[in-house]
Formats: structure tokens, C-alpha cells, sequence
């Protein structure tokens, strides 16, 4: 049933996308550089909690019902429902470093366009690889699930599994915090 969800999900958050590309394009001249700014921190945070919300709430629904059966497995199976929730913490922090690289908390610094787009784009890695990762890591923390109620002494093998998953999210984190930190210029 999940499966068919991923799909489903990374459409809506590509339309998202699309939708604010557009709303720049054809309005950005209107709505000035600051509001390009937040709308990228905004994707960021969104995205990467659509992500995580939609892989926790999977994940848990799993978890609750294999815990129902064997109370014992909370413990291992606790983590590879949270895993996936981390998605939406990097994609907080991006949206996080956005406004203070632009200085929105002491709220006196007006942006250009072309610096809007710069922290836009800057945000994009971590929207994405955060929205996508988050999705498939659910994916893979269910199969671990599967893993502990068969053999709960290889919960540890379980819980790396979708670790790897997780590799691709810290790089697109990774991507935009070193753009907005070093390569956005206001």
C-alpha cells in the first residue's frame, strides 16, 4: 500500500515546486527578492516535511501493529520509525540558515532579485533529496520491520539498512547549507 503512496507524494511535492518556480517567474519582479528568499527556506521546511510526515506516519502505523503483537519489539522497531523523521529536521535547519543569511530575524535587509533566486536555489537541494529520501527510507525501514519480527536479534542490521538511505538526504543538506553559507552573496 505504501508503495503506491511514494509516487503519489513526490508528485505533489514536484507540483509544489513548479508551482512556486512559476509564481516566481511570472510575479518575482512584484514580490521582490525577499519574498523569492522565503519561499526557498519555505520549500525546504515543506518539502522535507512532507517527507518525513508521510514515512513516520507509514512507518509508526507499522510499528504500532507489530508492537501490538509483540510488545517486546518496541524498543527496535522505535528507531526505524523515527529515522525517517530527520528529513524534516534538515530541511528546517536549510529553511533556518536561509533567514538568517538574509538577515530576516533582524528584519532590515532588502534582497534583489538575483539574490533571491540565489537562496531559492540554494534551498532546492535539500527540499528535494529531503522529500524523496524521506519516502524511500520508509520504504526500507518497513522491510526492517519485517527484519525484527523474523529475527529481532538482527534489529542492528535492520536499522543500518536505511541508514544508507539517509546518506542522500545529509548530501543534499550538506549541498545546501555550503550554498547558502558560502556561495549566496548578500
Amino acid at each position: 500500500m505504501f508503495e503506491g503512496m511514494i509516487g503519489k507524494w513526490v508528485l505533489i511535492g514536484c507540483l509544489i515546486l513548479v508551482g512556486m518556480l512559476i509564481v516566481g517567474l511570472f510575479f518575482g519582479p512584484f514580490l521582490g527578492g525577499n519574498v523569492l528568499a522565503l519561499m526557498g527556506a519555505g520549500l525546504a521546511v515543506a518539502l522535507g516535511g512532507i517527507g518525513s510526515i508521510v514515512a513516520v506516519g507509514a512507518t509508526g502505523e507499522k510499528a504500532a501493529g507489530m508492537t501490538a503483537e509483540n510488545p517486546d519489539n518496541f524498543g527496535r522497531l522505535l528507531p526505524l520509525q523515527a529515522l525517517p523523521g530527520t528529513q524534516g529536521i534538515y530541511g528546517f535547519l536549510v529553511g533556518f540558515l536561509a533567514l538568517v543569511k538574509m538577515e530576516a530575524f533582524a528584519g532590515v535587509l532588502e534582497l534583489s532579485l538575483e539574490q533571491g533566486w540565489q537562496v531559492f536555489f540554494a534551498c532546492l537541494p535539500c527540499a528535494l533529496s529531503c522529500l524523496i529520501s524521506g519516502l524511500y527510507q520508509a520504504k526500507v525501514c518497513l522491510s526492517g520491520m519485517d527484519i525484527v519480527a523474523k529475527k529481532p536479534e538482527e534489529s542492528g542490521k535492520a536499522l543500518i539498512l536505511p541508514a544508507m538511505v539517509e546518506t542522500y538526504a545529509v548530501l543534499g543538506l550538506l549541498a545546501s547549507v555550503l550554498m547558502i553559507m558560502f556561495a549566496v552573496k548578500i
